[in-house]
């Protein structure tokens, strides 16, 4: 079976500064997939430009065998590209349920109705969305009365609203309390799995992507130095001393792949 995202030597330089080199890799459909490294290595670079943020110099980025390279993030979503950020973006006046559903909307072409219909456009669907992510409760609240780990529930699921096959995620836990980041990643990882969408996320916490990454991808000074499963890309001996010689800083807890 074809990989779902294939990215074939992607390259990207500003200036004399190679800031990713030859980058190749493959995601398959409901796999959870972590890109780490240290500060500096290209990960938000490289981020940037599978997402369309920004043009690769060479290099290409296939989705089910159709070449994506080079367009822009409005023109990905319609190949069924999610993304999440760092800082989370939602509309602090409006209801919980109005933020998915102007997420809706713009999924369903509808944006620029977004001010004289979304009282009452996709509640519906806007309802089950959150129901899947757990912050049905909270539907009628407004957005800025929320807890920031309420928050990250609710970026995912408009996130979600756009039916996306691919979610790119940057650093998802960010900001959040331990027990919060498992949580949001477990979910997180049993929605993907249940509807086949592969995942990419970005993150710093090691204990977040050995507990729940199928994969690792190091990224160091712009290139791949490794990649496998968690245990073997923990034992790899040029990612341990791309981490200052001292190993991954991580916990040990094993490692729960099962749906939350």
């Amino acid at each position: 079976m074809s990989p779902h995202l294939a990215v074939e030597n992607l390259s990207k330089s500003y200036g004399g500064v190679q800031a990713v080199r030859d980058v190749s890799f493959t995601l398959a459909r409901g796999e959870i997939l972590a890109l780490i490294g240290p500060n500096g290595a290209g990960k938000s670079t490289c981020f940037n430009m599978l997402n369309g943020q920004i043009a690769s110099d060479s290099g290409r980025i296939r989705i089910d065998g159709r070449d994506t390279t080079g367009l822009r993030p409005a023109a990905m979503s319609r190949f069924g590209i999610g993304r999440t950020f760092q800082i989370t973006a939602t509309f602090a006046s409006m209801t919980v349920r109005e933020n998915v559903q102007v997420a809706l909307l713009s999924h369903h072409g509808l944006a620029y109705r977004v001010f004289g219909v979304a009282g009452r456009a996709h509640s519906g669907e806007a309802d089950g969305l959150l129901d899947l992510v757990g912050m049905r409760g909270a539907a009628d609240r407004p957005c800025g009365e929320l807890a920031y780990g309420d928050l990250k529930r609710l970026e995912l699921a408009v996130a979600l609203a756009n039916a996306p096959t691919l979610l790119f995620m940057d650093e998802p836990t960010a900001g959040m309390a331990p027990g919060e980041r498992t949580e949001l990643m477990r979910l997180t990882a049993r929605i993907a799995r249940e509807r086949g969408i592969g995942v990419l996320f970005t993150e710093h916490d090691m204990d977040v992507v050995f507990e729940h990454a199928d994969r690792v991808m190091v990224l160091a000074r712009g290139e791949i130095i490794a990649v496998g499963r968690p245990d073997e890309v923990r034992q790899d001996a040029r990612v341990q001393a791309t981490y200052l010689g001292q190993g991954l800083v991580y916990s040990g807890r094993p490692r729960d792949a099962s749906p939350a």
